[in-house]
């Protein structure tokens, strides 16, 4: 494949793609996999770019769209059971090796600075599950978790990173799988904030990533009811006491804005030689009073009243948000809970597909803000997605020219020759009996 001349200018944001996942490396990877043997009729590269600059563009919403598509930027024409056999377990591994290697890369670059109030920590991470509703015919494979009719769901499972500004750790699970099994914790926990969905709640989860030398925050289940054991910030005037006390007898006789206390909780180990040790563990808690629900929100966490006053703690946990824009995009932009197929391969390959578009077009914002970092804040996510879906056919067509490849309106126009025509031969046809 001809590539450019030293004399030709490349846009910055395709060159920032094309150095994300570079030819060669497309080529390895899909031979590594087994998704392509031999280079025929279907080029790993011009397929892998057509499909993760393509699922966001509404016309390409199913295969023969993306079939027609490819059909478009390769200059051939396929027939759609060839194109259907595509959809394999190996292109599922081919896509999941990108992103796989799109998550490395990231992790190598420089990344955005926190803010002071957090400059002792690496990170702020935030970890949370959707669920993607997919055909009914795939119940029996993936069942869904709460429903009094037929039907199914994947749940996909992320932690997105504010370092990276994008996902850090992303994995596909059964919806029936219980979200503290979906996060798989260690040693990367090391001086890093996870922010955590209620799902995630259990005190064992919070000592481990205690002990691997992470920080965490969590608002507090609503049956849980620690014994407060210590007081971070006193209160001014007749205020009660609480120490020795239990939350919720506590709760109802507060009428101060913000309980900031230490509280013991009871965490119980995994069963070894059949027998399971239960410890006693210390956390903070903050409770900060919601003047719209009036009621308390309630706050788990180890981070120090020292680094973080109690009213930061409410307002840290409020950036967990961020993950909610992620699924938001990738359902709203991405399309990613339109999959209407019934064949398992092509749902998953179509999942990591959308995590390969939202990982290409944060690669290309990144590249924006920093043009003008004083005014990166003012592209939003959302906003950004909209603009990178409007423009991504676009984008295709330099990412391929950028590899020499290049249409000419008599290639067009042969194009339409080929696609323009019913396959379905022996359809009648309104005005067949009217015209010669």
């Amino acid at each position: 494949m001809n590539s450019l001349t030293k004399t030709q200018k490349v846009d910055p944001s395709v060159e920032c793609l094309i150095k994300l996942f570079p030819e060669d490396f497309i080529r390895a990877i899909a031979i590594e996999t087994g998704f392509i043997q031999r280079e025929r009729k279907i080029d790993p590269v011009i397929f892998y770019w057509v499909i993760v600059l393509g699922f966001g563009v509404n016309f390409l919403r199913t295969i023969r769209g993306l079939k027609r598509k490819y059909e478009n930027e390769a200059n051939i024409k396929l027939s759609i059971s060839s194109f259907n056999d595509r959809f394999t377990s190996r292109m599922e591994n081919f896509l999941k090796k990108c992103v796989i290697h799109a998550l490395e890369y990231q992790a190598q670059e420089p990344g955005l600075k926190l803010g002071d109030k957090l400059k002792n920590f690496k990170d702020l991470l935030m970890q949370d599950s959707t669920i993607i509703r997919l055909h009914e015919s795939l119940a029996n494979l993936w069942p869904a978790a709460r429903s009094k009719k037929i039907a199914a769901g994947l749940k996909l499972s992320c932690v997105i990173s504010a370092v990276s500004d994008g996902v850090k750790t992303v994995r596909l699970f059964s919806e029936r799988t219980a979200e503290v099994k979906t996060l798989r914790l260690g040693s990367w926990l090391k001086d890093r904030i996870l922010l955590t969905d209620l799902g995630f709640f259990n005190y064992n989860s919070f000592d481990k990533i205690d002990k691997y030398g992470g920080f965490f925050v969590s608002r507090l289940k609503g049956n849980a009811n620690p014994t407060i054991v210590g007081v971070n910030r006193i209160c001014r005037g007749n205020s009660i006491d609480v120490v020795g006390k239990r939350l919720r007898d506590v709760l109802p006789l507060l009428k101060r804005q913000l309980l900031d206390v230490e509280v013991e909780v009871e965490v119980k180990r995994r069963k070894y030689n059949g027998k399971r040790t239960k410890i006693t563990r210390t956390f903070r808690l903050v409770c900060v009073f919601n003047d719209e629900t009036e009621e308390y929100h309630a706050y788990l966490t180890n981070i120090s009243h020292n680094i973080l006053c109690g009213e930061d703690i409410a307002e840290l946990y409020s950036a967990r948000w961020e993950i909610e824009l992620i699924f938001k995009e990738l359902k709203n932009v991405y399309h990613i809970d339109q999959i209407e197929s019934a064949n398992p391969n092509v749902v998953k390959c179509l999942i990591w597909v959308a995590i390969l578009t939202l990982m290409c077009s944060r690669k290309i914002l990144r590249l924006v803000k920093n043009v003008d970092p004083k005014k990166a804040h003012l592209y939003t996510h959302l906003r950004w997605a909209k603009v990178f879906t409007e423009n991504a056919d676009r984008l295709l067509k330099e990412v391929l020219e950028s590899m020499g490849l290049k249409l000419d309106m008599l290639t067009l126009f042969d194009i339409f020759i080929g696609q323009g025509n019913d396959p379905n031969i022996k359809r009648k046809r309104l005005m067949d009996t009217w015209i010669a």
